[in-house]
C-alpha cells in the first residue's frame, strides 16, 4: 500500500490526487503554460497549496492529432520549471516518453516519469531502471497523431491487460520493484467513447494484478461527447468521473482541478470510512 517515489513513500491507504502543469502551447485542456516559466511554476505551487499529492508536468502535448515536439523544445520548457520546484514538499512528475528527457528530469529531481509509451521506446527502460524514481505504464492503441481516427477492439479489456502486463514484467526485468510501479488503462488514448466507459465499467479486469490505478478522465472529450459540454465546463463532469474511477478502484486521480477533487474525494472517503 506504498508507491515509491524516489526519496518519498506515498501511502495508498487513501486516493491520490495528481495535479496537472501543463508546459505546451497546445493543450486540448485549454491551459497550457509553455509561455512563462513564472506561471507555470506558481500554478504547480497553487496545486500543492490546494492538496496536490503530486505535481505532474507535461512539455509535450499528447492530445489526439498532436504533433511531436523536438527534444529541445521539451526540455527548454520543462527543465526551468523542475528547477524551481526542487524541494516543494511533494514528488515530481514528468510526463515524457523520450529516454533523454527522463534520464535529465531524473537528474534535476524528478520522482516519477509517467509514459504514454510504457518506456517502450529504446532506452527509456534503461533511464529509468537505473534511478530510484516511480514509474506510471500506460496503454496507448497507436500514437497521439492518429489514434483516435477509427480505434477498434477485439477485446478491449482482455487487450490491455495483456499488454500492461508484459509491460510490467519487463520492467521488472530491468530491475524496477514493483513498489514503484503505476498503472494507466489510458482513457482516450485510442479508444472510442464505447471503449473508455467500458473500460470504467470493468476497470480491475483491464489491470495486471494487484498494482495501483492511475485514472486520467479530467476534462477529456469524452466527458464533452456524453454531457455535450466545452473543456472549460466539464468540471462536474469530471468530479464524477474521478469518484466513478475510485469506485472501481483507482489510487490516483490525474486531474486539472484539485481543490474541487480533493473536497469530492473527502467525501467519498468518508462515506467509505478511510482516512
Amino acid at each position: 500500500m506504498t508507491l515509491r517515489c524516489g526519496k518519498f513513500a506515498l501511502s495508498l491507504t487513501r486516493p491520490l490526487v495528481m495535479g496537472i502543469v501543463n508546459l505546451t502551447p497546445d493543450s486540448f485542456s485549454g491551459d497550457g503554460l509553455a509561455d512563462s516559466t513564472a506561471r507555470a511554476v506558481d500554478h504547480a505551487r497553487a496545486q500543492i497549496a490546494a492538496g496536490a499529492d503530486i505535481i505532474d508536468l507535461g512539455a509535450e502535448s499528447s492530445r489526439p492529432g498532436a504533433i511531436p515536439t523536438s527534444l529541445d523544445d521539451e526540455l527548454h520548457r520543462l527543465l526551468p520549471v523542475l528547477a524551481a520546484l526542487d524541494g516543494c514538499g511533494v514528488p515530481i512528475s514528468v510526463d515524457t516518453y523520450k529516454p533523454e528527457v527522463m534520464r535529465a528530469a531524473l537528474g534535476a529531481g524528478a520522482a516519477m516519469i509517467n509514459d504514454i509509451y510504457a518506456l517502450r521506446m529504446p532506452g527509456a527502460l534503461d533511464a529509468v531502471a537505473a534511478s530510484d524514481c516511480a514509474v506510471c505504464l500506460m496503454h496507448m492503441q497507436g500514437e497521439p497523431l492518429t489514434m483516435q481516427q477509427n480505434p477498434e477492439y477485439s477485446d478491449l479489456l482482455g487487450e490491455v491487460r495483456h499488454f500492461l502486463a508484459a509491460r510490467v514484467e519487463a520492467v521488472e526485468a530491468a530491475g524496477v520493484a514493483r513498489q514503484r510501479i503505476v498503472l494507466d488503462p489510458g482513457f482516450g488514448f485510442g479508444k472510442s467513447l464505447e471503449h473508455n466507459l467500458a473500460l470504467l465499467r470493468h476497470l480491475p479486469a483491464a489491470i495486471a494484478g494487484e498494482l495501483p490505478i492511475l485514472a486520467g478522465l479530467s476534462r477529456k472529450s469524452m466527458l464533452g461527447q456524453i454531457t455535450g459540454r466545452e473543456v472549460a465546463d466539464r468540471l462536474p463532469a469530471s468530479l464524477a468521473a474521478a469518484l466513478l474511477a475510485l469506485e472501481a478502484g483507482a489510487r490516483i486521480l490525474r486531474v486539472h482541478d484539485v481543490a474541487a477533487t480533493r473536497d469530492a474525494v473527502a467525501v467519498w472517503s468518508a462515506v467509505r470510512g478511510l482516512p
